[in-house]
């Protein structure tokens, strides 16, 4: 009778040990793809930002900016005469 008993008992507690392996793998497979997922949208993004600062730096030329300052903003440089240093002591 004692025998029966311990054979159930443990029986269920392998079987018990059995399912708990399933489901950790079953979540690790599942985080990994959530994983996979994240790494591709950092990618994704890594060159988004690249685009980006390369926009950047198009649009922040000095000629661009000195093009853009004369033709939208109607700003000259001025006349020598026109300049004066200020000092700051």
């Amino acid at each position: 009778m004692l025998f029966r008993i311990s054979f159930i008992v443990l029986s269920l507690l392998v079987l018990s040990s059995a399912v708990s392996v399933v489901h950790s793998r079953h979540e690790n497979r599942k985080l990994f793809v959530v994983l996979q997922e994240m790494q591709e949208q950092r990618d994704a993004m890594n060159v988004e930002w690249g685009k980006l600062q390369i926009e950047q730096s198009t649009w922040a030329t000095h000629s661009r900016v000195a093009s853009k300052a004369t033709s939208q903003l109607n700003m000259i440089v001025p006349k020598t005469e026109h300049i004066r240093m200020i000092e700051n002591k």
